[in-house]
């Protein structure tokens, strides 16, 4: 018979990428977890993980067993707090890009929080087109997205994108090739800007790109650079540059889930971000 914890601790190790990053959240060493998953590994009877110097793989017999491995733990902790009559149990792996960490998390997650108290949540901060893959390696289960139909059913709410400056900086408006500090090439709002650029025939050039919303903060008080935020995460000492820019577009903000059947953590998270996230 399938051992649960076997299961479970694989699950860790599969969404980590990593031995010794499983071993730190779940308290065991690194060899008696790699002695637990050679346990697993003879129940099966197939290889599940590759080894190597950068962390460890799953092996096709791998993923097919970690699919249904979620879905039977999660069936297990519903039957379990269902049968005790308390509330949600686990840990729950929740991915957010960093503005939106800021500007709506705090007060979605108290909530949350304050009604499943049981559940440990963990928190992957990173852009919409790195939570992705994340969610499609089942690494999260589940992750607060941007999309850039800012209509589709699946919005929960809109945010607009928006140029920040430093406003003791207003000279750099008139530049000759407006400097910009931008994500990555992949996201939204560095599409959104150069879309915006191109369709006035402003000349501009990418003065500064990361995906740390810090470091595209700092770029913007400093005065070198315009970026482009949601207008939720624009900090109170920058300026909102509503004229002499073209328009920028919204966005819309949905939950995705790493599985088409969620845990009950999951699901509990979602439909409360839901609820309270068109409020905040």
């Amino acid at each position: 018979m399938l051992d649960l914890v076997l299961l479970r601790n694989f699950a860790v190790i599969a969404r980590t990428g990593s031995i010794s990053l499983a071993s730190l959240q779940i308290g065991r060493t690194q060899s008696a977890l790699s002695m637990q998953m050679q346990r697993l590994e003879n129940q099966i009877g197939q290889s599940l993980l590759h080894r190597s110097g950068s962390g460890v793989h799953l092996t096709t017999a791998g993923h097919k067993l970690l699919a249904q491995a979620e879905a039977l733990l999660a069936a297990h902790d519903d039957v379990l707090a269902d049968m005790r009559g308390t509330g949600l149990k686990g840990a729950l792996n929740l991915g957010c890009p960093e503005d939106y960490s800021i500007a709506f998390l705090p007060d979605l997650l108290r909530g949350f929080c304050a009604l499943h108290p049981d559940v440990e949540l963990r928190m992957v901060c990173a852009p919409t087109s790195e939570l992705r893959p994340l969610l499609h390696r089942r690494q999260i289960e589940m992750a607060l997205v941007s999309l850039a139909d800012a209509t589709s059913k699946e919005v929960i709410r809109q945010e607009r994108f928006v140029w920040v400056a430093n406003e003791a900086q207003p000279a750099i408006l008139h530049s000759t090739s407006l400097p910009l500090a931008l994500s990555a090439p992949m996201t939204l709002d560095h599409r959104a800007a150069c879309d915006a650029m191109e369709t006035v025939g402003r000349r501009y050039r990418i003065a500064f790109a990361s995906n740390s919303l810090a470091g595209l903060i700092a770029i913007a008080r400093s005065g070198h650079a315009i970026s482009v935020l949601t207008e939720t995460a624009v900090p109170p000492d920058l300026h909102v540059v509503r004229t002499g820019l073209p328009p920028l577009p919204s966005i819309g903000i949905a939950v995705e889930f790493a599985d088409q059947r969620p845990s009950a953590a999951a699901k509990a998270l979602g439909e409360h971000i839901r609820v309270e996230l068109p409020r905040l």
